[in-house]
């Protein structure tokens, strides 16, 4: 049945103004009437003349009224049309499935479809799936991101009602449509993303340059020829920054500046900086190759930001080890190379400079408390011995924090339980954490991430920490540390702390068991004085045993029981040699009160394989899997263990995995050495 078609609005109400004109004067009449009935008959008929031309003129125009507006509206509604379909933004309408009803010209000719194209938005745009419509994802607008044949768009989604398309009712058939309808819009930012993408990489990238190892490369050539080599060393630098149009900079004798623009950092990355070993290549008789560290940074709100960015990436960069490069954004930090072994530093200058600063920061406090790593090995335990050893001698109370006394430690531990002296020194996190004040101060020894330290909470009780460590710094640090003292070139931090030792107090007296439990520290940490061993690994070793340390006595601490005898040689035993290089293998020590321990021991084995490059041991302890890395010096297996989540050193690192399997392990380990060899990064 045909609707009749209703005014209704302002326009309604202006038509029909006359008729309530009329009724206003009938009531007007009503109260003549009461006045004077002669009157009221006289306006009376005045009314009905009123009516009766007021209504005929109504009903006489109204149908030319009509006729006018429903004109007008058709011709405003092909203007609209035209309007939409000529108008120069893409634009289309989609159902609730995400099927296309409509599109205009422009929309037209981006997708390269003909008119009356009706099939999914998914077929031109793969990335648009029907759940990511309004409709579907509970919201009423949605914008996305998309590439379409190498141009750039925002898509924006809008949802309407059909009500809204009433008056577009000749665009589409709308009959069997109910609800909404999906507006799309096409914004090509092309153009916009390559003027950012141009102005991004004419950003400033500040970076530092340092050599690693400059006295000591100096100290391997002759006198005469000490200027050669530097000068051959600044010219390999600053060429190589030059050709990359960069500004670099001499601040210090061993120390570049460095200024080039961000697109250049991108070429650096995909050379993975060979500058690094461009430099090393530098000979002129000198024993002892060069090695640089460089630090970038980038990505920051200022040109001040990326020069502390800068600072920030060379200090990982030396605290890792040297000989590679690291580029720090607001986002991420980024490292390459780190191949090489640091040199060991003759000098103990540092050390004594550490060592004063330690002494003024303990004499301003009351209490020092001291804590390794979760755990705790020999080196930890044997670290935090000393430290406590120090605390005493400079007449403040020291307190170890321990929780748990593992069995691979337990034997040193024991060492002070006879000793009345030391009945207090261990206590458990709680009691450290009540004990914490602002005349306490935090030394952590071992570990230098704060995540797996033995109380990560004690870290925020305490205003004043000290950090002693010898594991390659990570992304993840301890900060704000009153004093930092990380050295990855030492073998152990028992070697760090017998250093200190001879610098904090003059002729310091150290108790036998004291001396046992820090030369353990070393010995395990050295695998016997077989790894990362320098000339003061001996010579604080040397120290310790003139303290009293005793060699019988430290190797009786540390017999093995036949038990985990053999589940070490089984793990040997059962090794995969994976791509002939890396030894994989699995220790099944479920009955043992340590099997970490026993898998370490296992990896360390497994490299005297000849040929093996690297050795890998899981272990399936308490829900997680532990994987132990060793090498000698070809593989660096920090970066193998950073990649899965952990760290350590160039020969000895370590991660743990939670929520997989040990075969799952596995495969992840090997997909990881796959992937790093192909890339060029061990």
């Amino acid at each position: 049945m045909k609707k009749r078609i209703k005014l209704k609005g302002r326009i309604k109400t202006y038509i029909q103004f006359c008729i309530y004109l009329g009724v206003l004067l009938g009531v007007v009449d009503a109260a003549v009437f009461m006045i004077d009935v002669r009157a009221g008959v006289f306006l009376a008929g005045y009314i009905i003349f009123y009516f009766a031309i007021t209504l005929s003129l109504y009903f006489y125009n109204k149908p030319v009224i009509m006729n006018e507006l429903i004109s007008f509206a058709t011709e405003y509604g092909q203007i609209q049309r035209k309007l939409l379909r000529e108008l120069d933004l893409p634009y289309a309408l989609l159902d609730d499935n995400g099927k296309v009803l409509w599109t205009n010209a422009a929309f037209e000719n981006i997708v390269h479809q003909p008119k009356g194209y009706k099939k999914s938005i998914t077929s031109l745009f793969p990335t648009i799936t029907r759940d990511r419509l309004p409709d579907n994802c509970g919201v009423d607008e949605a914008q996305y991101e998309l590439e379409y044949e190498g141009n750039e768009y925002v898509a924006k989604f809008r949802k309407i009602s059909l009500e809204e398309m009433a008056e577009r009712s000749d665009m589409i058939d709308a009959e069997g449509y109910n609800g909404y309808l999906t507006a799309v819009y096409l914004y090509d930012e092309t153009a916009l993303r390559i003027a950012l993408r141009e102005v991004d990489d004419q950003s400033l990238a500040v970076g530092m340059i340092y050599l690693d190892n400059y006295d000591e490369a100096l100290d391997g050539v002759e006198e005469v020829r000490r200027s050669l080599l530097i000068a051959l060393i600044d010219r390999k630098v600053n060429k190589y920054i030059s050709a990359l149009d960069g500004i670099c900079k001499k601040l210090e004798k061993d120390k570049y500046l460095i200024i080039m623009r961000k697109r250049m950092v991108a070429q650096l990355q995909e050379s993975r900086f060979d500058l690094l070993e461009e430099v090393k290549m530098v000979n002129i008789g000198n024993e002892m190759a060069v090695t640089i560290s460089i630090g970038v940074g980038l990505d920051g709100l200022s040109y001040a930001q990326n020069y502390e960015f800068s600072r920030n990436a060379i200090d990982l960069a030396l605290g890792r080890g040297g000989d590679q490069a690291v580029i720090k954004t607001p986002e991420s930090i980024t490292y390459y190379g780190g191949k090489s072994q640091q040199v060991e530093k003759n000098t103990r200058v540092k050390a004594r400079v550490k060592a004063q600063a330690l002494r003024e920061i303990i004499t301003s406090k009351d209490q020092v408390l001291v804590m390794g790593h979760r755990m705790p090995d020999a080196d930890s335990f044997g670290a935090a011995v000393g430290i406590y050893r120090i605390a005493l001698t400079l007449g403040r109370k020291a307190h170890i924090v321990l929780n748990e006394v593992i069995p691979s430690i337990q034997p040193t531990v024991e060492l002070f339980g006879s000793n009345q002296e030391y009945g207090d020194m261990i206590i458990g996190n709680q009691q450290a954490i009540e004990a914490a004040g602002s005349n306490t101060v935090l030394v952590v020894v071992d570990v230098n991430k704060p995540s797996i330290t033995e109380c990560p909470d004690l870290l925020k009780y305490c205003k004043s920490v000290v950090v002693l460590d010898h594991h390659r710094q990570s992304t993840e640090t301890i900060e704000n540390a009153t004093l930092s003292y990380v050295e990855p070139y030492a073998s152990s931090t028992c070697e760090m702390v017998s250093e200190i030792l001879q610098y904090i107090y003059d002729n310091i007296r150290i108790r036998p068991e004291e001396a046992d439990c820090m030369y353990s520290g070393i010995m395990i940490d050295t695998n016997n004085f077989m790894i990362k061993t320098g000339v003061r690994t001996f010579e604080a070793a040397a120290f310790l045993r003139r303290s009293g340390a005793d060699v019988t006595r430290v190797r009786k601490l540390f017999r093995e029981d036949a038990q985990g005898y053999k589940a070490k040689a089984d793990a040997v035993s059962q090794a995969e040699i994976y791509k002939q290089y890396f030894a994989i293998s699995i220790c099944t020590a479920d009955d043992l009160p340590s099997p970490t321990i026993i898998g370490a021991q296992a990896a360390n084995e497994l490299l005297n394989i000849r040929g093996i490059k690297a050795s890998f041991v899981l272990t399936d302890y308490q829900g997680k899997i532990y994987i132990s890395a060793r090498s000698i010096d070809e593989v660096n297996v920090q970066l193998i263990m950073e990649r899965m989540g952990g760290g350590g050193h160039l020969n000895t690192a370590a991660c743990q995995m939670e929520g997989t399997g040990i075969i799952e392990a596995i495969g992840v380990l090997k997909r990881t050495i796959d992937s790093m060899s192909e890339m060029g990064e061990i």
